[in-house]
Formats: structure tokens, C-alpha cells, sequence
């Protein structure tokens, strides 16, 4: 976690050619708390400053002699090698802001300074400057463990069944981490209740959910499948669960959030790994939007009417193609309305005939047991459940989540 101490002791870079500019950001900084501001008048010792000092946010001038900001992120950029600069151009040009951010700035400071905003920005790049950190640090160390763990499966057939026992350990270690990803415990966000389950298969499955309270009332809630199972699964849910909060807790909007995601999985995973998934943003009214990227359809039960509708859009999935845009598409809950999200997992669950629970039965479900409200329906699926698998032991992870606006 990220703590306030954290973001005041980041390391900050001042770059602007005029001297009182220099002083009145440093004022404003410091007067917030900051405690490692420094500063520089001279654009091209930028590039030479950072690359000793690996500052966590560089306040950029884009109007400097010599050499202007653009050039300073071009040098920036090869420091930088993963593309990601933790600058905040300051310009009194309007036509230099969205230049600014496709070259690679992650916000903008208009000119003449107003000391809030240069607060409320520079606080909030450096949360998710360091959040992206964090989980870049965290994606390293299970990098690890998997290369550690898969190494060690090849060894095992030559193992004795004390060396067998081991590495059962270190994967019921590893399903730890896996749990680790999924809320400790839900959330309760105003006028809503909410349930989860999730059972994975191979000690580490590739569903998770997740959860997010927004500044701006509205709360996220996610369920994503991963492609494949075991570490591996592991490893591109973590990096997907640290993408999406990093970029909710910037202010993305939730089209543009899984038009980067996509582009990052797109990069950064093997040919053939891909995430489906279903997001919706809610406000206490119950008012809000839902995108599904190549992810089976949600249900929504309409208190009022019995019936039963279903969520789902033309999206594709998340990492298997580079540049998409995504849509997102209307979502209304009303009062006594329930929300089932879950994963292909639970449909294709199988009996000890190999029938397959499938979708007429969830449907079946959700009509007979919703009208009883959100607690009594959960217990009911997952009994429903329960008795249908009769403890087979099933191919893919099963989860669902059930959101009930009570009021």
C-alpha cells in the first residue's frame, strides 16, 4: 500500500528556464509537505539528473531556450525504456497540452500556476507514479517464483515422493498468492449488496475479481478470466489487476482504461494469452455503464418485472489485437434489481456424467430464487451448484459475482 509519508518523500524534479517560476512551484511543494524537491534551469542536465536520481515526477516547462520539453521527453524516453515518463508539463499554450500527452506527459499544469491544482496534480501523479512501481516490483518477484517453480517441474519425475510432497507446498504457496489478488473482503458500497465466489482449479485458476471505490462516488466492479491456468495464469492476473487500478486511480475513463490495458497485454504477453472480462461502473443511484471484452454475458433481474436481461456487447478480447477501442454501453439497477456476472467456468461446470450445468439452469435459478434478494439467491446457487458437480473435480475456474441494489 501506498501511504501519504510515501508520496511526500518521492523525489521531485523542477525543470523551468525562469528563476521566479522555479521558486513559486518549490514554495508551493514544500508549503504541501514535500519534502525531496529540487530543481534545475537548465533543460539539458534533465536527461543526466534523472537518469542519477530516478525521480517519481519531473514538472516539465515545454517553453525553454535552447532546448524545449518536447526534446527533454524525447531524451527522457530512452530512459525510460518502458515507456512510462512521470512528467507533468507546465504550459500556458493550449495547443501544446494534447501534443504534450501523446509525447508522453501523463498530465498538464496550466499557466498562470494556481497553487491547488499544482497541489492536487502533483499528489495524485506521484500515487500513481508509485503504484505502478509497486506493482512493476511485485510482477518481478512472482516473475521469479514462477521461473523457480516451473524449473523445478522437471525435475520432479525423478523425485521421490518427499520431493513430490514439496512441491505440492510451494503450489499451495502459490494458489496463496493467487488468493492474495482477490479482495480480502468485500466492499460495501452505498444502496448496494454484494457476494463473490470463486473456486480455481490446478491450485492456481485464472479468474479474479476485483473492487474499486472512485473520488467521484462511483465504485468498479470487475470479474476477468485469464487464459490457461497454473503460475502462468497467475502472473498475467496480477499484471492485469495492477494495470486496471492503476489506471481507475488516475482518472481513466473506462473505455480508455481497457484500450490501454489491451495495449499492454497486447506487448508485454506470449502470442495466444488473452483476458476476457466483464467491468461495470455504478453510482449510488444505481446509474452507470458495462463493457464486456469477449466475456460471456451478465444477467440483470428486474425486481419489478420477473424478467431477466442480458449483458453483452460486440467487444473483443483484452490482448490478442493492438489498438481497439472499446465500448461501453448503458447499466441502470433499480431498486430490489440483482447483477450475476460469473465465468464460462460455471456454465461449462460438469457432472459425474459429463453434462455440463450450462446456461438454461442459471437462468432457471436467478428466476426462481432473485425475487428472495441477494443473500437467499447466493445460497441458493451455490447449493444449486453443489449438488450438480457433486465434488467432480472440473476443468476451469468457477466464479460468480451478485451485485443487489436494496435501495
Amino acid at each position: 500500500m501506498i501511504s501519504s509519508s510515501d508520496i511526500l518523500n518521492a523525489k521531485i524534479l523542477i525543470v523551468d528556464d525562469q528563476k521566479t517560476n522555479v521558486l513559486l512551484l518549490e514554495r508551493i511543494l514544500r508549503g504541501a509537505g514535500h519534502a525531496a524537491v529540487t530543481s534545475t534551469m537548465d533543460p539539458r542536465m534533465v536527461c543526466e539528473l534523472h537518469r542519477q536520481n530516478r525521480y517519481d515526477l519531473i514538472l516539465l516547462d515545454l517553453q525553454m531556450p535552447g532546448m524545449d520539453g518536447f526534446q527533454v521527453m524525447e531524451g527522457l524516453k530512452e530512459i525510460e525504456t518502458e515507456g512510462y515518463l512521470p512528467v507533468l508539463v507546465i504550459t500556458a499554450e493550449p495547443g501544446h497540452k494534447l501534443r504534450a500527452l501523446q509525447a508522453g506527459a501523463k498530465d498538464f499544469i496550466s499557466k498562470p500556476l494556481d497553487l491547488a491544482e499544482v497541489r492536487a496534480r502533483a499528489y495524485n501523479m506521484l500515487e500513481v507514479r508509485l503504484l505502478h512501481m509497486e506493482t512493476k516490483t511485485y510482477s518481478k518477484v512472482l516473475e521469479q517464483t514462477v521461473r523457480e517453480l516451473e524449473a523445478s517441474r522437471e525435475v520432479i519425475r525423478l523425485k521421490n515422493l518427499e520431493e513430490q510432497k514439496k512441491l505440492d507446498q510451494e503450489l499451495a504457496l502459490a494458489e496463496e498468492t493467487q488468493k492474495s489478488l482477490l479482495p480480502h473482503c468485500l466492499p460495501e458500497f452505498e444502496n448496494f449488496r454484494i457476494h463473490a465466489f470463486n473456486k480455481p482449479t490446478r491450485y492456481v485458476g485464472g479468474d479474479f475479481y476485483d473492487f474499486l471505490q472512485l473520488s467521484s462516488g462511483e465504485w468498479v466492479g470487475v470479474l476477468a478470466d485469464v487464459s490457461g491456468k497454473g503460475i502462468s495464469a497467475a502472473l498475467l492476473s496480477s499484471m492485469l489487476l495492477g494495470a486496471l487500478n492503476s489506471e481507475f486511480r488516475a482518472g481513466t475513463q473506462p473505455q480508455e482504461v481497457l484500450n490501454r490495458v489491451n495495449q499492454l497485454l497486447y506487448e508485454r504477453t506470449l502470442l495466444g494469452r488473452f483476458v476476457t472480462l466483464f467491468l461495470f461502473l455504478l453510482n449510488p443511484q444505481g446509474v452507470g455503464q458495462f463493457i464486456g471484452a469477449g466475456h460471456n454475458p451478465a444477467y440483470l433481474f428486474r425486481s419489478d418485472t420477473g424478467k431477466i436481461e442480458l449483458l453483452s456487447s460486440g467487444n473483443l478480447i483484452l490482448g490478442a489485437f493492438a489498438r481497439i477501442s472499446y465500448q461501453s454501453s448503458p447499466l441502470h439497477l433499480h431498486q430490489g434489481d440483482i447483477l450475476v456476472v460469473y465465468s464460462d467456468g460455471l456454465t461449462e461446470a460438469r457432472n459425474q456424467r459429463e453434462e455440463m450445468f450450462g446456461a438454461e439452469r442459471l437462468l432457471e435459478i436467478i428466476q426462481q430464487e432473485a425475487p428472495s434478494g441477494s443473500h437467499a439467491f447466493q445460497q441458493k446457487f451455490l447449493n444449486a451448484v453443489e449438488e450438480f458437480t457433486q465434488g467432480m473435480p472440473q476443468r476451469d475456474d468457477i466464479t460468480f459475482l451478485v451485485v443487489e441494489k436494496y435501495q
